[in-house]
């Protein structure tokens, strides 16, 4: 059932509508370039698991205000839609990706995407639901300079089942599409120690190497390729620590980098809370900046101390704006928060810019 393909409802009902979810979560977003932001995010049931379904909202007033939900991905019976991800591509076509499973995670799953041409327009029409390959992509491909996309789409290593019984195929991998989206191919994929639901994002270095970054159990694992990702070695640690959990790293226009991450002023994460020796706190959510590709990293603009504020996703407006989305307490205080802020901002670790500011709430259920 989840190798189906799941019509797109983009006419969903009040069941859907805020006043109706149990709880939200692991939001994304993107800006087209007529100036309107759309947000994705998923919800369905009391918690993760087979009623899950995948959400999609817009702003036209720069994110002051937000409609209902305009596409919804909700497959029938046991299978889950989870994992959005939203992606503009340079000629202005808005990809929807998200992953389908039979119950909570069949140890296949799926990266399935549809695509609407014209975002800008009304109503916006979307295409037909295709799956590119098993495993997982939540966040954003990559445009390369020699115009491939690179999808980071993986398979966890951590969950094992029948329907995937070849280790050696649960890795961080990634798909290329040489055709702007007409056709995808896998190109080369790695395995970290302690990869942790992956959740992989791909950077490429102004030399042309790529670096692919992976959530680990114990933090941010890294690989780098010299092929175009046909192989990848010098599998480590990326320098900065963080939780386990996710995090988001971009080049930006000015061609420096921005990792939003999770930070601790000792950079350890495994400080114990009550009886969970392994918890790791996913506090402290933080934007850093590198001018120099990577080599060195700023100090951290401090956006959220509190608890269990995660999952950022990012976008860059053509006035050099950031637009950074995520979650706090997805089942209690049921909150998706909208921190907007510039690279002078990050260089100060401090709000400096005209129209900058943090902590946002942009949608709360009851």
């Amino acid at each position: 059932m989840a190798l189906q393909p799941v019509p797109l409802n983009t006419t969903p009902d009040e069941t859907y509508f805020r006043k109706s979810r149990l709880w939200q979560g692991i939001p994304g977003i993107e800006r087209t370039y007529g100036g309107r932001f759309w947000r994705c995010f998923f919800s369905g049931g009391n918690d993760e698991g087979p009623d899950n379904y995948v959400a999609v909202e817009i702003s036209d007033d720069a994110c002051d205000t937000w409609s209902e939900p305009i596409v919804v991905i909700d497959p029938p019976g046991n299978v889950r839609a989870f994992d959005p991800c939203l992606w503009r591509t340079p000629s202005n076509e808005l990809f929807l990706f998200w992953a389908q499973s039979y119950g909570g995670f069949d140890g296949r799953a799926g990266c399935w995407y549809s695509v609407c041409r014209d975002p800008d327009e009304a109503p916006n029409v979307w295409t037909e639901p295709r799956r590119i390959a098993d495993g997982v992509m939540l966040n954003k491909p990559t445009v390369l300079m020699n115009g491939e996309w690179a999808l980071p789409i993986t398979l966890w290593g951590h969950v094992k089942s029948s329907l995937n019984p070849n280790v050696p195929n649960c890795l961080a991998k990634m798909y290329v599409s040489s055709d702007q989206g007409k056709t995808f191919e896998y190109r080369g994929g790695v395995d970290m120690p302690n990869r942790w639901f992956d959740e992989s994002m791909i950077l490429e270095k102004n030399d042309g190497t790529l670096q692919m970054l992976t959530r680990r159990k114990d933090g941010i694992g890294e690989a780098f390729s010299h092929d175009g990702g046909r192989t990848w070695g010098k599998i480590g640690k990326f320098c900065l620590g963080g939780p386990n959990s996710r995090f988001h790293i971009r080049k930006l226009h000015s061609g420096h980098i921005l990792l939003i991450n999770h930070w601790s002023p000792d950079n350890r994460f495994d400080t114990p809370r009550g009886d969970d020796p392994d918890y790791m706190a996913r506090n402290n959510l933080a934007a850093f900046l590198s001018v120099d590709d990577g080599k060195t990293w700023s100090a951290p603009l401090l956006l959220d101390e509190r608890e269990l504020v995660s999952y950022p996703d990012a976008v860059q407006t053509p006035d050099d704006q950031i637009y950074i989305i995520y979650d706090r307490e997805r089942n209690v205080e049921k909150e998706l928060l909208l921190a907007r802020i510039t690279e002078e901002d990050i260089l100060r670790g401090k709000l400096v810019s005209d129209g900058s500011f943090l902590r946002k709430i942009i949608s709360k259920l009851n």
